[in-house]
């Protein structure tokens, strides 16, 4: 980017730009009539919400600009009696619908940071999620351990405990480390690595504290390390960790891939 600047300031620009400016800005309405006839599952979904999030901001401006004139009496040239102190900034103009409109529009948006794009989801089962391994002496085997059928999250510090002691087995090749997080604002997709496995949205028992081990599993909500990509905090400070929800099912396509909630 700094490299266009200067170079636009060197050599100025093309004699057609604000020409080619104008006829993209017209292209951009057929642009996103194509991408809502065309785009299918998981991408149209997310396509969707974002045009019906833009939609309600663009309502919202053009009501507080309605509201602009419309915010309390004229002034009084010298009233006729006292007016108390307490009732003299009553006859002014306040700004309150403005600010109210604001405030609102803070915690929206506030609210959609941490909103997931897949709400709800069917919920897994204890046989669904774990095989019965039976151990011991030929005659009376046990069957007290179990091996974890869905993908789990394990640290740099992971180690296993000792085979008479462990009670839940994660096999090498359903533990995991990153994940493909996709930016949904800059269309871009890195691997990042995995701080934490949050919550499910729809079962909240799979997750920390329950089984001791957090799951991988479609929809849940997973922390990331986002310092590579240089989002930067309301206060200047570059973030570290941002939640991410998982898009697909990691046990099927050998991968994780999340979207990025922001």
């Amino acid at each position: 980017m700094r490299c266009i600047e200067r170079h636009t300031k060197l050599f100025g620009k093309r004699l057609d730009t604000e020409e080619r400016a104008r006829k993209k800005a017209a292209r951009e309405g057929h642009k996103q009539s194509e991408n809502a006839q065309n785009l299918r599952g998981l991408r149209a979904k997310l396509y969707a919400k974002e045009r019906h999030a833009q939609k309600i901001q663009l309502r919202k401006t053009i009501k507080q600009h309605e509201e602009r004139n419309v915010k309390g009496a004229a002034d009084e040239k010298e009233p006729a009696n006292p007016i108390p102190s307490y009732l003299l900034d009553r006859a002014n103009p306040t700004n309150a619908k403005a600010l109210s409109s604001q405030i609102k529009n803070k915690r929206a948006e506030k609210a959609a940071r941490f909103s997931v794009p897949i709400p709800k989801v069917k919920g897994i089962s204890e046989e669904e999620l774990f095989k019965v391994v039976k151990t011991g002496k030929k005659i009376a085997k046990k069957g007290w351990k179990r091996v974890i059928t869905k993908p789990t999250f394990v640290g740099p510090d992971f180690t296993r405990r000792p085979v008479k002691y462990e009670r839940f087995i994660r096999p090498m090749g359903l533990r995991y480390k990153k994940a493909n997080v996709t930016h949904p604002t800059l269309n871009v997709t890195v691997q990042l690595p995995i701080l934490g496995v949050k919550k499910n949205p729809n079962n909240p028992l799979l997750g920390y504290g329950y089984f001791s081990f957090p799951l991988l599993t479609f929809c849940h909500s997973i922390e990331v390390n986002v310092s590579d990509l240089g989002i930067v905090t309301a206060s200047g400070k570059i973030a570290w960790g941002r939640y991410a929800q998982v898009t697909n099912n990691p046990e099927n396509d050998g991968c994780l891939n999340a979207v990025l909630l922001v």
